[in-house]
């Protein structure tokens, strides 16, 4: 643990981020960390397989609440990891960060205010952080299109994936259960429902997301997304074989239950005229989903969970030349 000298009181929001690697991943988040209105309360909870394998630079850790370092075997997939984070985490509120996706100033202050209120999660409109390829747009409509930036602020069933808060008495109150809900979101977020939870997304807080930009990734990772969570809707819901097999023999229908949703969405996104270039990578896209979800129901996640993992990290790697550049200048001014 490290934390500033003469700091007793307890950090107001713990942000959980995951490395395979090196803190040089996850480097540039923490730069938009360090720019927040309240960072003082902030504690970050880095979980990484080795402390020492880190090379971890403690000085741009300075005027943060404080520090935990977890070390995990292996970091087999971000759930894992975020869950091992939550379990660490000495804040009553903790919340998810990504090393592609970057909270602007402002962002924390409003989970915390929003968290004072009795929400069980509350979640920040998003944008995107690299929209001038199709490709990105496919990617982001789906996964969080819902919540596209500017959204109004108010109770929905459903928030954004690896992005959100969570008051973390809820998150523990699951138990063995919070490891596998957090490969996919959704379905954790229905079960808090189930349980008299609500859910808020809060317009103060933003944060820009950057997508895949190349195609051949984007479809490899859409159906792993989708087997995940195909399997651990199934899991959590007890769903026995007839139902399964009813679901995975649906998967046609699944795309044109989906294209209303994201059209809906790319309306509100149209000023950025990518429409109708669209078009194209999003229909392959739900396609592609859609036989995800099939196979999930069918046999379950296999190895899905821990290879998507594989693409949720080093993001500069899986976009397009020009989107890489635009990570490396992406810095608090």
């Amino acid at each position: 643990m490290g934390a500033r000298p003469g700091v007793t009181a307890t950090p107001e929001l713990s942000v959980i981020l995951v490395t395979p690697d090196r803190y040089d991943t996850i480097r540039r988040t923490v730069s938009w960390l360090g720019a927040q209105t309240v960072r003082d309360v902030i504690e970050l909870v880095i979980v990484a397989s080795s402390r020492d394998g880190l090379d971890l630079d403690e000085r741009e850790l300075e005027g943060f609440h404080g520090f935990h370092v977890v070390e995990v075997d292996t970091v087999r997939s971000v759930a894992a990891g975020n869950a091992a984070g939550v379990r660490t985490a000495s804040a009553p509120v903790v919340v998810f960060a990504e090393d592609h996706s970057y909270p602007q100033p402002g962002w924390a202050e409003a989970l915390i205010a929003a968290h004072r209120e009795p929400w069980a999660a509350v979640g920040p409109v998003v944008a995107n952080a690299n929209p001038r390829g199709a490709v990105s747009w496919a990617d982001f409509l789906p996964g969080y299109g819902p919540w596209l930036d500017p959204t109004p602020s108010g109770e929905v069933s459903y928030l954004p994936g690896h992005n959100s808060s969570y008051k973390r008495d809820v998150l523990l109150g699951l138990g063995a259960d919070l490891d596998p809900m957090l490969n996919a979101e959704s379905v954790l977020h229905r079960e808090l429902q189930a349980r008299g939870h609500r859910l808020y997304l809060e317009s103060k807080a933003k944060t820009r997301h950057f997508n895949f930009s190349r195609l051949s990734v984007y479809l490899r990772a859409t159906f792993l997304h989708a087997r995940t969570f195909a399997a651990e809707r199934a899991r959590g819901g007890r769903w026995g074989p007839l139902r399964k097999l009813a679901y995975a023999g649906a998967w046609p229908l699944i795309p044109l239950v989906r294209a209303r949703r994201v059209l809906r969405d790319l309306r509100r996104a149209r000023e950025h005229g990518v429409f109708p270039r669209v078009v194209p990578p999003v229909a392959l896209g739900l396609t592609v989903s859609a036989l995800g979800e099939a196979t999930g129901y069918l046999f379950g996640p296999g190895d899905a969970p821990e290879r998507v993992s594989a693409y949720e990290f080093h993001r500069d790697r899986h976009v397009t030349r020009l989107d890489r550049a635009e990570m490396a200048s992406a810095v608090p001014l």
